[in-house]
C-alpha cells in the first residue's frame, strides 16, 4: 500500500466512526431496578437522559435505599450502552478486536 491509500482508508473509517456516533447517540437503552421503582434512559453517547423514580421508592427514613437503586439503574443501563457500542464498533472493523480507548465511553 502507498502512502495515499493509507491515508484515504484513514479518513473513510474517521468519517464511518463520526457517522456510527451520531447514530448512536439516538439510540437509548433502559434499564429498571427495584420491581420497576427505579428505571433510568441512556443515549449512545453515555448521557442519562430520563431518570423516573416510583413514588413508593422514596422514603424519608431510607434515603440509601434510592441512592442504590439510582446507581444500579445508571450503572446498568451504561454496561448495555458500552456492550451496544462495541457490538456496533465490531462491525466496523470487521471484528478484528480493535479497541479505540475512550471512544464510546
Amino acid at each position: 500500500m502507498d502512502m495515499d491509500s493509507i491515508l484515504k482508508r484513514a479518513q473513510q473509517f474517521q468519517h464511518q466512526m463520526s457517522e456510527m456516533q451520531e447514530e448512536l447517540g439516538g439510540r437509548t437503552i433502559t434499564s429498571t431496578v427495584g420491581g420497576g421503582m427505579v428505571t433510568v434512559t441512556v443515549n449512545g453517547k453515555f448521557e442519562v437522559v430520563s431518570l423516573q423514580i416510583d413514588k413508593e421508592a422514596i422514603d424519608p427514613n431510607d434515603p440509601v435505599m434510592l441512592q442504590d437503586l439510582v446507581v444500579a439503574a445508571v450503572n446498568d443501563a451504561m454496561k448495555q450502552a458500552r456492550e451496544m457500542t462495541q457490538a456496533e464498533l465490531g462491525k466496523l472493523t470487521g471484528g478484528l478486536g480493535i479497541n479505540l480507548p475512550g471512544m464510546f465511553g
